[in-house]
């Protein structure tokens, strides 16, 4: 365990090293600016070996000329000198903590993570790299939310460095990517309170609603795959220096909020577009109510869009293919049943977010809708500003029908639920306390915690993928009508903001939650039927030829590209971008007419040179030579016919 750990630290160091010399040649000392400006330079890295056709050895060698250019260029400039972030130290050391605890919980790799794993094995173990080279099937099409890998450049590149399989980076690199996501969410809260006490309570509530009321680690074992390190690294770092840059902006940290913007959106394109919209309320409420900011906000939202939007230019005719984006009227009638519970459907054209689904993650997303109306106490604030035109915009595009479906037209309704998460449910909680203290003084203490034991008995969250007991409606709605008395109240209020420290009171709120996911710490148990036995498994990487096609069903065929570089054939429909080359439905139509009937013209079609048989599948046995076999797995070679 140690020597694993330590191998990924230091992995994880050096391929963000380039980054972190950049950000501080550019003046600009912040994790959120490291991390941006290190994936930039992946970006890059990758995107020349990928348009040379090359290897990730060119990439490895492209990071350690970018990181002395940045030493260079820093040394030139004699290291600009910048402020830092008081308390960082302390964030770090208790984000170390939590990683330290998720090393325990760590779930065997599953679900989307297969997804993930097979293309940073590709990046790793293939030569003459290209964007298609990355795909799961050899003849399929470009997926739409991750054209270009670059989170999967950064796990083959971690797992490259550390000498170690992409599985193992998969499963405990969240232990070392913990402190950076606790740091960020800390830089985000001091940003925007310019408090030390508030950025601690900001970064606490964000743990403790993510990782811990959902018990088991909560979204924080996925860190390592790009939709969870989108929301909780690289989300977060955007909006720490795009309200750093609001504050005080400078060349360097205008660079690095582009930065920021460009990288999430090309890990996790509709990710960008959701930070854009509370941020967007945030500078309307803004200049509404103190007439400031309007300048160096639009600098900001010009910084993490027009990057972005380029971006997503490229990725257009690419997302066009995909039938989930538009989507007819078959599509819609399945996305309404995949999300039924989610949304509240009044036509085929005309549906919305259930209002419920704001209050699902549990005690401190109920305790910050609540507390979202005494933010108008200190208009004056940015902090409030950001509650109240994050939260008015926020439920503005998901509970209003028109906006949501045709946001949901342009991102797919997967997608569009998730925007709901951009709720600014930390600051909130933090703001909210500030001002409850100062309005009761030290009887907040006792009321917090008995708030937070309530809230944590009767309303732990709903974390399933069917909502089946969330909170009642009235929270939401609740808080729907009191971001905009909040919103007329600070049109009228023009006293000093009520407001003082908080941080005993949020603290006694947060330790039932806290305590509540440590009761049940532990990993969950791998499926039995999901597993590959290590024979086949051993068989895949040193019998089949890397790039080779291997057909199987479905279930199957989704963990053989995940533990061997190889192409298949078939993979579960819903892991799979539903485009007219990759044909999902189709191809896992073939994969069970294939175990029905054995006809070998099937997996012949596909090209396919090798053909596993999982007899827990009902798989058949063939007529073909054999090149491995246990008791539940057979791997065949398939002749090309003759």
């Amino acid at each position: 365990m140690v020597v694993l750990y330590v191998k990924l630290a230091v992995a994880t160091a050096v391929v963000l090293a380039p980054g972190w010399l950049l950000a501080r040649a550019l003046g600009v000392r912040s994790v959120a600016a490291s991390l941006g400006w290190a994936l930039v330079v992946v970006f890059g890295a990758l995107a020349i070996t990928l348009a040379l056709g090359s290897t990730l050895t060119v990439t490895v060698v492209l990071l350690g000329v970018a990181a002395l250019a940045a030493g260079a260029v820093g040394v030139s400039r004699g290291w600009p000198r910048a402020s830092s972030v008081p308390g960082r130290a302390w964030a770090f050391f208790w984000g170390a903590v939590v990683g330290l605890l998720l090393w325990i919980a760590a779930p065997s790799v599953r679900g989307d993570g297969l997804f993930h794993l097979a293309r940073a094995r590709k990046l790793l173990d293939l030569d003459a790299l290209s964007l298609d080279r990355v795909s799961e099937f050899a003849d399929g099409s470009l997926h739409p939310g991750y054209a270009f890998p670059l989170w999967h450049g950064f796990l083959a590149l971690v797992a490259k460095v550390a000498g170690e399989d992409p599985e193992r980076v998969v499963v405990h690199l969240p232990s070392i990517l913990a402190p950076l996501a606790v740091v960020v969410a800390f830089e985000a809260g001091w940003a925007l309170f310019r408090r030390t006490w508030a950025a601690g309570v900001t970064a606490g509530a964000q743990v403790a609603m993510i990782g811990f009321a959902p018990g088991m680690g909560g979204a924080y074992v996925f860190l390592s795959l790009p939709a969870t390190s989108s929301r909780q690294l690289l989300a977060p770092a955007a909006l720490a220096l795009a309200l750093e840059c609001v504050r005080s902006p400078s060349r360097g940290l205008v660079a690095s909020t582009a930065a920021a913007g460009l990288v999430l959106a090309v890990v996790h394109p509709t990710y960008a577009i959701f930070l854009w919209i509370p941020f967007v309320g945030f500078l309307a409420v803004r200049a509404l109510w103190e007439r400031k900011d309007l300048r160096t906000g639009s600098l900001a939202l010009c910084a993490l869009f027009v990057p972005a939007a380029l971006f997503m230019l490229w990725l257009r005719p690419i997302v066009n293919d995909t039938r989930s984006v538009s989507p007819d009227a078959q599509e819609l009638q399945r996305a309404f049943a995949q999300y039924r519970g989610q949304l509240h459907v009044h036509s085929a054209t005309s549906y919305n977010l259930a209002p419920e689904v704001f209050t699902r993650a549990g005690a401190v997303a109920i305790a910050a809708l609540l507390l979202v109306p005494v933010a108008g106490l200190a208009a004056r604030r940015r902090w409030a500003a950001y509650v109240v035109g994050g939260s008015v915009a926020v439920f503005a595009v998901m509970l209003v029908p028109f906006l949501f479906t045709s946001l949901a037209d342009l991102v797919s309704i997967s997608q569009v639920r998730r925007a709901a998460g951009f709720f600014p449910f930390a600051f909130a909680f933090a703001g909210g306390l500030g001002v409850l203290s100062r309005l009761v003084g030290p009887i907040l203490l006792p009321l917090a915690l008995g708030a937070g034991m309530f809230f944590q008995i009767v309303y732990p969250g709903d974390f399933d993928y069917v909502l089946r007991d969330p909170a009642p409606t009235w929270i939401a709605w609740f808080s729907v009508v009191g971001a905009l008395a909040a919103l007329a109240v600070g049109f009228v209020r023009r006293r000093p903001a009520l407001e003082t420290g908080a941080a005993l009171a949020a603290a006694a709120f947060l330790t039932p939650v806290f305590g509540g996911g440590l009761l049940d710490w532990r990993p969950p148990p791998p499926p039995a039927i999901t597993t590959l036995s290590a024979g086949l498994v051993k068989a895949l990487r040193a019998d089949v030829e890397p790039g080779a096609i291997v057909f199987s069903d479905p279930q199957t065929s989704f963990r053989v590209a995940a533990f061997a570089p190889v192409y298949v054939a078939a993979a579960p429909p819903g892991h799979v971008a539903d485009t007219e080359e990759n044909r999902p439905y189709e191809r896992a139509r073939d994969a069970r007419r294939f175990l029905r009937t054995g006809d070998l013209s099937i997996p012949r079609s596909y090209g396919a040179e090798y053909v596993v048989v999982d007899q827990a599948r009902r798989g058949r046995d063939l007529d073909l030579p054999v090149v491995y076999e246990d008791e539940r797995f057979t791997l065949y070679r398939l002749p090309s016919r003759t």
